[in-house]
């Protein structure tokens, strides 16, 4: 054999052209007999090592009669599985002890033997080179490399097994650069068949897709070809609106609410997943809020990953079921207190319309006396027509047919209209209660202050916080009057004006047991009422952008009800001089 260029020991040296195949043949022909030669290649390495006849000759005879061992890592692809199974073939067929691996993504290109190496390897037909190496150190280290190599390797026969029948090669990849992952995570929710499955790990993620244009692909995917999706994402304001507009498009989406962790999860088709490990979760771009994913075919991880979304999944199942349950159970339980307050509150105005009603057909009264019991009549009557006013309120509340007619009042007028009403009823009771209305203050005592409200479902408000507080206002010591304050001021908050109205009472206080459901349907521990007016109260005021909410006072004696209203954007001036003192 010529060769081209002299060895000399104990050195490296950098070859070109033809030497390099020279080389190779020259590695081949100096392993010792019953050795080992090993190779090492990418993708493209057996197509071009095979392709000259003068190493397959030495391969086939050489290695046969020396009894030497050959062990190939290549990273088998289609292109070259031919290569690899002619190979394979020469060991089954010539006895030649010959083993094949395949290794994902190995780039690395050398050809070792006991004592020499041969690496850095580039076969392009207008370019060969490689680094010839004798030097111990450096052969030892290959062989090094070479044994991690061919330790994380597979049978060449599995990889060819599947390549044959069109089986996906299994890959694992941790991917840290962002555009790489961005591309990764659009096509996988673009190509979607059949299933895909997203756990998002916090509220913000939800947003994310959607500016990524994933929420687009997921629609299209579920509406156009009626892929199965499911979604677990922890929901706030900001990411229940995107929720709401999915169902809109696409309503076979199922969205459950939960979750919440450092990583999110996507598995698509049962095929391939994607793990997303956060950096920055409060980051408003994807990009920004990866520190890395995690992108694998892998059928065990395929497996397993879809087995923990599916438990997250059943789990919040079952927790919705229990809570729907606990609903149900509760609203049994109301429903049950309510028919029997309804009970009640029914035959308590209905006893004294029938009896009245009989005395005043069958006897001949003065006419004090026939006045006076036709008032009873009366109002027992009127009493009659709230109960069913209430029932009807709390139906168009919750059949969401609940409207209001709005129009610009002064909140002053509607609040002395309603004091004026029960002023008289507490004047001429027994006890000792007494109203104390201080009118709103203002920075401008010639202006009141409008809001945009429904009148009478403001007087209705007014009107129950005001008749609880009478009704539960006692004599706490003998000779102390009772006093009920109501008070009104305007307020601002967050650039916005509010009139914040408050109802003060000195009588026994709220209950603590129901307190925290104060405003639910049915509250109440009392038979001298329904439980609803604060519920209907509640709707009200929040149907006209406000808030209420309730406390027990800080000595000890009686309760605060406390409501707020945002004031009309174009407020109209009125001055004290306006007898009315009221809109036009």
């Amino acid at each position: 054999m010529v060769w081209l260029f002299r060895r000399q020991l104990g050195k490296s040296t950098v070859l070109h052209g033809a030497g390099v195949i020279n080389a190779l043949l020259e590695i081949i022909s100096n392993t010792k007999p019953t050795s080992t030669i090993d190779i090492c290649g990418n993708s493209k390495f057996p197509s071009k090592i095979f392709s000259y006849d003068s190493v397959n000759k030495l391969i086939n005879t050489s290695l046969r009669q020396r009894g030497i061992k050959q062990r190939c890592i290549f990273e088998i692809t289609k292109e070259n599985v031919l290569y690899c199974k002619n190979l394979m073939k020469m060991r089954n067929d010539g006895n030649i002890n010959v083993e094949v691996h395949h290794m994902n993504d190995i780039e690395a290109n050398f050809v070792l033997n006991e004592t020499e190496y041969l690496g850095s390897m580039t076969l392009q037909e207008h370019n060969q080179q490689a680094i010839y190496s004798n030097i111990r150190e450096i052969v030892d280290q290959q062989h090094s490399i070479f044994e991690t190599l061919w330790s994380k390797s597979i049978p060449a026969e599995d990889i060819i097994k599947e390549i044959e029948q069109g089986i996906e090669p299994e890959f694992f990849e941790v991917i840290a650069d962002s555009q790489k992952a961005t591309e990764i995570y659009l096509n996988l929710a673009k190509s979607l068949q059949k299933e895909g499955l997203l756990l998002f790990a916090d509220s913000k993620a939800i947003i994310r897709a959607e500016r990524l244009g994933v929420l687009d692909y997921l629609v299209k995917a579920s509406s156009q070809r009626g892929v199965i999706i499911k979604i677990i994402c922890p929901l706030d304001e900001s990411s229940s609106e995107i929720v709401k507009q999915i169902s809109q498009k696409a309503p076979d989406i199922k969205i459950l609410n939960g979750g919440g962790s450092q990583s999110g999860l996507f598995v698509a088709d049962e095929k391939e997943f994607l793990r997303f490990e956060l950096k920055d979760p409060k980051a408003a771009d994807f990009s920004q809020a990866i520190a890395f994913i995690v992108h694998s075919n892998s059928k065990s991880s395929i497996s397993s990953s879809k087995s923990m979304f599916e438990l997250v999944w059943n789990e919040h199942i079952q927790y919705q079921k229990i809570q729907e349950y606990e609903r149900q159970k509760e609203a049994d339980k109301l429903k049950d207190e309510f028919v029997n307050i309804a009970a009640h509150e029914l035959r308590t105005p209905i006893q004294p319309i029938l009896g009245l009603s009989n005395v005043l057909l069958s006897r001949k009264l003065d006419p004090a006396e026939h006045d006076r019991l036709l008032g009873v009549v009366i109002r027992n009557a009127k009493r009659l027509q709230r109960l069913a006013d209430s029932i009807l309120d709390v139906t168009r509340i919750e059949s969401k047919s609940f409207k209001l007619n709005k129009e610009k009042i002064n909140i002053n007028d509607v609040l002395v209209d309603v004091i004026e009403d029960y002023r008289d009823q507490i004047e001429e009771s027994d006890n000792q209660k007494k109203l104390a209305y201080e009118p709103i203050v203002y920075e401008n005592n010639k202006e009141v202050i409008i809001i945009e409200a429904d009148r009478e479902r403001l007087t209705q408000v007014i009107s129950n916080l005001l008749s609880n507080a009478i009704k539960f206002t006692k004599d706490i010591k003998s000779g102390e009057e009772d006093r009920i304050h109501i008070d009104a001021k305007k307020m601002e908050k967050d650039q916005e004006e509010y009139v914040v109205v408050s109802v003060k009472d000195s009588g026994t206080g709220i209950d603590p047991e129901i307190l925290p459901r104060l405003f639910e349907r049915f509250a109440s521990k009392s038979f001298s009422g329904t439980g609803l007016g604060l519920f209907i109260s509640k709707s009200i005021i929040e149907a006209h952008g406000g808030t209420i909410w309730a406390e027990n006072n800080p000595d000890g004696r009686g309760s605060t009800f406390t409501f707020s209203l945002p004031l009309a954007h174009n407020n109209k001036r009125y001055s004290k001089g306006n007898s009315s003192n009221r809109l036009p």
